[in-house]
């Protein structure tokens, strides 16, 4: 499989909710996730490295392009495990992470995600969900660009770094206390 052409009967959903490991990490472990990718979307820049994107000059969004077969896991289940694990409510950052590539966005691959995420950013908005109001922008998927190889697989490669123990760590906990149930059988 390569990005932006999910195998037969999977869609892809491309999610920016700070770095891009820690979005990474999550959804790795959920089942009906055949793959994710860390990378950037949503920039003016062909083919932008780590260090053009960190300089917020790119004009690109650290994302996750996720392939899941939706007869496993729905697009909207995906969302909610999304809005669980960032904030949704900071604009262009996450914690101690700011700049422009850690914007919260959604970019959807076809009408029926526009729809469905539409209608979960209103049902949030409507509940008072967050103590703050929602900036996560929803946008049609752009040029998706594979991050560099390192920063693949980044959490599981590097679980002792400090990043992963203090950043990445506290999310997959809330994610697996949270959704046991969806996560991978291993």
């Amino acid at each position: 499989m390569t990005p932006d052409t999910p195998s037969a009967g999977r869609e892809l959903a491309t999610l920016g909710g700070g770095c891009f490991w820690c979005l990474e990490a999550v959804f790795e472990e959920l089942a009906g996730v055949e793959s994710v990718v860390s990378g950037y979307t949503g920039g003016h820049v062909a083919h932008p490295d780590y260090a053009q994107v960190c300089s917020g000059n790119s004009g690109h969004a650290e994302v996750v392009q996720v392939s899941f077969d939706p007869a496993q896991i729905t697009y909207r289940e995906l969302l909610e495990v999304f809005f669980t694990i960032h904030d949704p409510t900071t604009l262009n950052r996450q914690g101690n992470d700011v700049g422009t590539q850690y914007r919260s966005a959604i970019y959807f691959h076809s009408p029926q995600q526009q729809a469905e995420a539409q209608a979960l950013l209103s049902e949030l908005a409507a509940e008072n969900t967050f103590a703050a109001p929602m900036v996560t922008t929803l946008s049609p998927a752009a040029t998706f660009y594979p991050a560099e190889d390192h920063h693949q697989r980044y959490f599981r490669n590097n679980e002792r770094q400090p990043y992963c123990q203090f950043v990445v760590a506290p999310k997959l906990v809330k994610f697996r206390q949270r959704f046991a149930a969806k996560r991978k059988v291993k």
